[in-house]
């Protein structure tokens, strides 16, 4: 039998080289950059600060609410603008599901606000993620929190899914265990998840997240438990009803919400377990000692969740809606 006329195979230099230039181009269409915009959207910067202080005047919630959307798009599957797009008949996105139905409205007009803006300045140039991203780190700064770099270049995702959340979002009823190991999932550790956790030094849960727990719950200061108690107590009628995360200093971004945990001023079980538990009790007392340090490992988590699972290149689009795939 004839051998078959393959052709030569090429020398080993040859293919490490094409490795070396493939890997090469990976990286320059995955780099993202602080000045990505800087000569396609010079306006990108003003633009965004002037839509954030303007929404941020009239509705004082939406910075809270706006972390809190960056954490429910980047933990599941990656900083991509998934939780942006709105449900078809044909598909449940992600932000219909159970556990992202109390999302706020203000964030989501925020980011459809700035988004219109840019696409007059820009057209199909600036991400929605891109969008979230320093949206989210503006307003944490504008209420007296760190600031940290938003490196930019995420592109967004075509897809969106309720089911794929399924279990990959922290509830406040889950034990410290399987908070850890959620957290572990995605890369974070124990200090990461427990500097994440200090944002809720701002905005509001609602009554329904640890109405069951306040009876039960022994980690309740007794007065504390007592005026929580009455502020739901009409709950079950009214859906709607919350208290703050830090009754202290609700609409500042501070280290309190740490201080409150030795009190027993904490408002969900979740806050309650950061304390009573020797792997996050530690961190939990540094960071009521030591606003800066709490400040700086908050900054450089942000950071790391800012580009989490990030999509580039041909891996995602720009939106031209962020509540519609083009």
């Amino acid at each position: 039998m004839a051998p078959s006329s393959l052709p030569p195979a090429p020398p080993s230099s040859v293919v490490i080289v094409l490795l070396l230039l493939s890997s090469a181009a990976l990286l320059c269409e995955s780099r993202l950059s602080l000045d990505y915009y800087s000569k396609t959207c010079p306006s990108f910067n003003k633009i965004m600060q002037e839509t954030i202080t303007n929404k941020q005047i009239t509705s004082p919630t939406t910075a809270a609410g706006t972390l809190r959307l960056l954490f429910h798009d980047c933990l599941p599957n990656g900083c991509d603008g998934s939780i942006l797009i709105s449900s078809t008949p044909f598909n449940k996105a992600e932000r219909d599901a159970d556990i992202n139905l109390s999302l706020p409205g203000d964030p989501f007009d925020l980011i459809v606000r700035a988004k219109t803006a840019l696409e007059l300045a820009c057209p199909n140039t600036v991400s929605c993620s891109d969008i979230l991203a320093v949206a989210t780190r503006d307003l944490v700064t504008m209420l007296g929190g760190p600031y940290y770099n938003v490196y930019l270049g995420r592109k967004d995702s075509r897809l969106s899914s309720a089911s794929s959340i399924e279990g990959k979002l922290p509830k406040p009823t889950m034990g410290m265990s399987q908070l850890i190991n959620l957290f572990a999932s995605s890369g974070f550790t124990v200090q990461e998840m427990v500097a994440l956790s200090g944002a809720h030094t701002i905005g509001f849960s609602h009554c329904k997240e640890f109405s069951s727990n306040v009876g039960n719950d022994t980690h309740y200061n007794p007065r504390f438990a007592q005026a929580l108690k009455q502020a739901c107590a009409d709950y079950p009628k009214n859906p709607t009803l919350s208290v703050f995360n830090d009754i202290m200093t609700p609409n500042k971004f501070d280290n309190l919400y740490y201080q409150n945990l030795p009190k027993g001023l904490g408002l969900l079980e979740s806050d309650h377990g950061l304390y009573n538990d020797p792997r996050t009790r530690p961190f939990v007392e540094l960071y009521a000692k030591d606003q800066n340090k709490f400040f700086q490992d908050f900054a450089k988590s942000m950071q790391k969740l800012s580009v989490y699972g990030i999509k580039t290149g041909r891996r995602g689009e720009i939106r031209r809606r962020c509540d519609a795939v083009n």
